[in-house]
């Protein structure tokens, strides 16, 4: 990586540490005693506010005042706050070290407080819904100031869930049935992936490595490195792949009794098209289009094994540099790449995304126990975001860092609403951290006139657009087979083999599987943690790419309508928000328009000499 003259990263005084995070603004860290007074501390207030929305419940009656409804509003907010704040704690340690037996009976204990307290506060919400349009209608708060126009949003997204609802007892049953089986199950898959340890010979020394250590060596310039890093991983996840795929199956099982059998969804993806405020018909419109416009990385394959000189990839090869480039980066680069871009692109963003560094809420370092990964976690509209990430010295993890810095700006620049309306939804929340990725792609692309260096990034913008578009979107219209199968009884092998015959249509001729790929999706965690949550990374990809090249067009004057967007985090519904955009997610020529972005940077790549 190369930067100019006036570029941050020319700087020889390193910006901020690689360091892990601070978590004391969430409970006191200096020593184990202060923590857990702190923590008891706590948990008494949650008990004091829990105990005074329980005294207040025989105010709730459709003859109330909405002055009345939004003081207990306000109330059960400030629980919400201060639960946030302890689970939230319990969420990042864990993270960090999930082979600490403290974090995990910590994590435990307060997810069985939490199931507790949402039984005890079910009340409200069954209350809320169970009113008619009417009734609902009188007693939404009224006002244009800010809060209380996130209050009337809240209560009306509530409402959305009407026809999904069970009574208390029936609800009560499912958190507890959260908290102490199926969300137990996905804890276990975490600690058993999370402790798992690979062996690979480098420079001809057996090194033992974490996941993404030994992943670091899929974007090695030697195939036989490249293959022998893919071998190893579906060699020891093919060891556990019986476990793994039995809580697989537990996990979809229990997902089908309560959405489909209790909840009356007419399908298992549409409880997380609810959640995510995004209609069936417009998911169908995305995945098909997705379906119909692989060939368009099949061809990017094709040229890819050109530039590598071989008939066909592999498997093993898709993410290979195309170059003997390849060089590392290091930390303080990274950082000062990333945040130079921000500022560039508008001072508030350098400037939201700099609080992470400098309040220490990123963890960066690799650590054998560390969750893989990244990801951004926000606890509240009054704390700054805390960010993971796993920094291994590969250019494309600065893409990585600001992807992740993008949640968090998205966060910071939201954080003047609710908490109950600060989030976006799961969609829209990728769209700040796929912009700033391409921010950063667009500000490398700009430096370099070297004709093989560009190759080599635009190349990789390739191959990151269909990490995060097609390998997505096929990871959901896997899920959506392998739930179907495993309800008709289907063994771990037949869902092997779907697997295989999911990417053999994702791949055409243009890259060979082999066979030990059956067991890359036991390998996946959201499709444990959170089904059917990745084609909001194929959305907003393909969203982002109309908004950029809308910015690319219309330069300055289209920053305040993405600041826009962004700042309504989750205050207002998902077709109001892309309204700002001009986007009806409902068009099929809108998410083909994303894909002549792609189509266009592939014909750019085509031009280039091999």
């Amino acid at each position: 990586m190369t930067a100019s003259p006036t570029s941050p990263a020319t700087s020889t005084v390193p910006l901020f540490e690689q360091s892990s995070w601070d978590l004391s603004e969430l409970l006191p860290q200096t020593t184990a005693y202060a923590t857990s007074m702190a923590m008891e501390g706590k948990l008494l207030e949650l008990e004091d506010l829990t105990n005074r929305l329980e005294q207040r419940r025989p105010e709730l009656s459709a003859e109330m005042t909405s002055a009345a409804l939004l003081d207990f509003l306000r109330l059960y907010e400030e629980l919400l706050e201060k639960v946030n704040v302890v689970e939230g704690y319990g969420h990042l340690w864990f993270s960090s070290d999930t082979q600490s037996n403290e974090a995990l009976s910590y994590r435990n204990r307060v997810t069985q407080l939490v199931t507790d307290l949402d039984n005890r506060t079910l009340f409200f919400g069954l209350w809320w819904k169970s009113l008619s349009e009417e009734e609902a209608d009188r007693l939404l708060p009224q006002g244009e100031d800010g809060l209380t126009s996130d209050y009337r949003h809240y209560l009306k997204n509530r409402r959305r869930w009407k026809p999904f609802t069970l009574d208390e007892t029936a609800e009560k049953v499912v958190n507890l049935k959260h908290a102490n089986g199926v969300e137990g199950l996905v804890t276990l898959y975490s600690i058993l992936t999370n402790r798992l340890e690979f062996n690979l010979e480098v420079d001809g020394e057996s090194q033992t490595l974490t996941r993404d250590q030994l992943m670091g060596n899929v974007y090695s310039n030697d195939p036989e490195m490249r293959a022998a890093a893919y071998q190893e991983l579906y060699r020891v996840f093919g060891k556990e792949a019986t476990v793994l795929g039995q809580i697989y199956t537990y996990r979809v099982r229990d997902w089908y009794n309560e959405t489909i059998s209790l909840r009356g969804f007419s399908s298992p993806i549409a409880y997380r098209n609810l959640q995510n405020d995004v209609p069936d018909d417009a998911v169908d419109t995305l995945l098909e289009v997705v379906r119909e416009q692989r060939g368009l990385f099949q061809r990017f394959f094709r040229k890819k094994a050109q530039w590598l000189g071989v008939d066909k990839l592999r498997r093993y090869d898709i993410y290979a540099p195309i170059s003997e480039g390849g060089k590392e980066i290091s930390w303080d680069q990274a950082v000062q790449e990333v945040l130079g871009t921000f500022e560039d692109f508008h001072p508030k963003i350098g400037e939201l995304a700099k609080k992470v560094f400098e309040q220490r809420h990123i963890d960066s370092e690799v650590r054998k126990g560390k969750r893989g990964g990244a990801f951004c976690s926000t606890i509240g509209p009054k704390l700054t975001p805390w960010v993971l990430v796993n920094f291994t010295g590969r250019a494309r993890d600065v893409a990585e860092i600001a992807h992740e810095l993008g949640h968090a700006v998205h966060s910071m620049l939201a954080d003047q609403h609710s908490l109950l309306t600060q989030h976006p939804c799961l969609p829209l929340a990728e769209t700040a951290s796929v912009f700033s990725e391409m921010l950063v792609t667009e500000r490398l692309l700009e430096r370099e006139s070297d004709p093989l260096a560009r190759r080599e990034l635009l190349a990789h913008s390739m191959s990151d657009l269909y990490a995060t578009v097609m390998r997505q979107a096929y990871f959901v219209l896997f899920e959506r087979e392998a739930h179907d199968a495993i309800l008709a009884g289907r063994s771990l092998e037949d869902l092997q083999e779907l697997y295989l015959e999911n990417l053999a249509e994702q791949f055409g001729d243009s890259v060979e599987v082999s066979q030990e790929f059956c067991n890359e999706w036991v390998s996946i965690p959201h499709i444990f943690h959170t089904p059917f949550y990745c084609y909001a990374y194929s959305f907003g990809q393909l969203l982002v790419l109309s908004l950029f090249r809308r910015y690319q067009q219309e330069g300055e004057a289209f920053i305040p309508i993405y600041l826009k967007m962004l700042s309504l985090g989750g205050s207002a519904p998902t077709a109001a928000v892309l309204e700002e955009a001009g986007v009806d997610m409902t068009d099929p020529e809108f998410w083909r328009g994303g894909f002549a972005v792609i189509e266009n940077l592939l014909e750019e790549l085509e031009r280039l000499p091999l």
